[in-house]
């Protein structure tokens, strides 16, 4: 049995908006690190220094009259189950988004160590969606490259929803992830010859071997390189020349 849905008050309503608008600005506390999201309520909150990722897809996925709708289906189940894979094997990932096509990470980075970790889980994210491509081609679908934004900045970690319903949300209010989402777009933009932009905050925390994989942009103040994890990298790349060796029709014969 479907159960019954609790009807609105109006009056409770505004009741609601008065107690929440008159909390005072002192429950929003300072914290080091970001905290476990047990500490929230809905009458608090922390200020956290914390990075974040944003990812999509770009390439011919972009016109969708490429592909018909099941296998447009199919190709972001792929890339955003493997992508969540990614993330959610980083301890220091502490929330997984997924908005449409979009997926974001918030990363608790205390340390440039945990930078330096992020900045890796983006390579391993361009080495999956290259292996993805590799997967459509031998399907003769169009190929698509990953678009990467990476930033590091202060945010407000608050719980939002409907206390008592059981209905609620960890919010960050921060222009960290408008800045990842912006480098993100300006990944989409160099159509696959960069894979990832990352801020200048995040650059100058990044390991001296890791600052080598990328370059200045020569107009915008950030970042941007095409990262791989070599390990994944040549995987694919020996998995995807064996599969197009066995699939290459012999001399003398023709394609049915």
């Amino acid at each position: 049995m479907e159960p019954k849905a609790k009807q609105y008050n109006f009056k409770e309503s505004f009741k609601r908006i008065d107690d929440i608008l008159d909390e005072p600005d002192k429950s929003f506390e300072e914290s080091k690190s970001v905290p476990s999201r047990n500490n929230l309520t809905y009458k608090n909150g922390f200020y956290v220094d914390c990075s974040a990722i944003s990812i999509t897809l770009g390439g011919p996925i972009e016109e969708p009259e490429k592909f018909s709708v099941p296998v447009l289906t199919k190709i972001y189940r792929s890339f955003i189950s493997e992508t969540v894979a990614i993330l959610n094997s980083n301890s220091q990932c502490v929330d997984i988004r997924i908005n449409g096509d979009c997926l974001s990470g918030i990363y608790n980075t205390p340390h440039k160590a945990d930078i330096d970790n992020m900045f890796s889980d983006a390579a391993k994210i361009n080495s999956l969606v290259k292996a993805l491509s590799c997967k459509l081609e031998e399907r003769s679908l169009h190929k698509v490259h990953a678009c990467i934004g990476m930033d590091y900045g202060r945010s407000l970690m608050v719980k939002a929803g409907y206390a008592g319903s059981g209905i609620n949300e960890i919010f960050w209010i921060g222009s960290v992830f408008n800045r990842a989402a912006q480098l993100r777009g300006y990944a989409k933009k160099n159509k696959g010859i960069d894979s990832t932009f990352v801020s200048t905050k995040i650059f100058v925390n990044l390991s001296d071997y890791h600052k080598k994989l990328l370059r200045k942009h020569p107009s915008h103040n950030c970042y941007m390189g095409d990262l791989v994890n070599v390990s994944m990298d040549e995987w694919q790349e020996k998995e995807c020349t064996k599969n197009k060796l066995r699939t290459k029709p012999k001399a003398g014969t023709r394609r049915k």
